[in-house]
């Protein structure tokens, strides 16, 4: 049987400092890619010259400026890969990234998706911490592999990985078909549009193949939206999510108690984030939802850990 045929694609936008060393780590691949696809979402710097460099290596797509979600959802259209994989332009893959949920599929075909543990990196290149070691879900994953390279995320687990996820977009792996079938990412959302389609994507799984080591590196921007303007990006990411509890009203207890708490967080971090600028009133009715949503001890003491953090 024949290696299953990945096709890459990049999103990018003004990336012309980063776009290079992108592409250089797929092409640098231990098992190569079938193809490389760059969609630039109308970029006024010079990532076109930079991509062109490459050749026939890469195939590249230019459109309007629509988002990220229509770029990459356009760079699925135009693939021929039977499975996806996904980066974007600041960040980059390590070498065996591709072989090993490649020799996975190879030895079981029936796996839904395929994610891993990835390293969060500083503009400088060194190295913060590990995705997997900061989450319920990464850990418990960790733990399962006993020291090994693999873990199966099923059940229960799955519901951890909603609530709080370890793999981003760099470190997914889903095959063609399944994507078009979820309707791929959610346009009009520009931030937490890729945890939109993970939530999504695993309510749909049973099985999950997880690498438990480093896959890829994730570049942190001290100008990123998230750090520039977290208000804003908070609010963003709350609208991300709360679709989500309509479209998987069906969706598994394990699952729906994972979006349960994945809102929770959002809801949380968005009220923190107001206290921060001494907007008391709207932290306080940012959270005040949780009583409703989940009513319990645990949200009470949310919502009353807002209202002192005010006073």
């Amino acid at each position: 049987m024949s290696p299953p045929a990945f096709s890459v694609i990049i999103a990018v936008f003004n990336g012309e400092a980063t776009i290079a060393r992108a592409i250089e780590s797929i092409l640098a691949q231990s098992r190569p890619a079938a193809e490389i696809i760059v969609v630039d979402d109308g970029s006024t710097d010079d990532t076109a010259g930079r991509v062109a460099s490459f050749g026939d290596a890469v195939r590249y797509i230019r459109q309007p400026n629509q988002g990220v979600s229509v770029a990459r959802n356009r760079g699925v259209e135009e693939a021929k890969g039977e499975w996806l994989a996904f980066l974007d332009a600041d960040d980059w893959y390590y070498p065996d990234r591709l072989r090993w949920h490649s020799e996975w599929i190879d030895a079981d075909p029936d796996i839904d998706f395929l994610t891993g543990d990835f390293d969060y990196v500083e503009e400088s290149g060194d190295v913060i911490r590990r995705s997997m070691m900061h989450c319920k879900a990464g850990i418990r994953m960790l733990d399962k592999a006993g020291g090994g390279d693999r873990a199966i995320m099923e059940g229960d687990d799955l519901g951890l990985f909603v609530e709080k996820h370890f793999g981003d977009t760099h470190t997914l792996s889903l095959p063609r078909e399944t994507f078009l079938r979820l309707g791929g990412y959610p346009a009009g959302v520009a931030v937490c549009e890729d945890v939109n389609l993970l939530i999504r994507l695993t309510a749909a799984s049973r099985r999950v193949g997880v690498v438990c080591r480093p896959m890829a590196a994730y570049m942190i921007h001290g100008g990123s939206a998230t750090r520039s303007d977290p208000i804003r990006a908070q609010r963003q990411t709350l609208q991300a999510l709360l679709p989500l509890v309509e479209q998987l009203a069906g969706a598994t207890p394990a699952i729906r108690r994972g979006l349960m708490g994945s809102l929770r967080h959002a809801r949380l971090n968005l009220a923190y984030a107001l206290l921060r600028s001494g907007r008391r009133s709207e932290a306080v009715r940012a959270v005040a939802p949780l009583l409703k949503q989940s009513p319990g001890l645990e949200s009470m003491r949310d919502v009353l850990s807002v209202i002192r953090g005010g006073l």
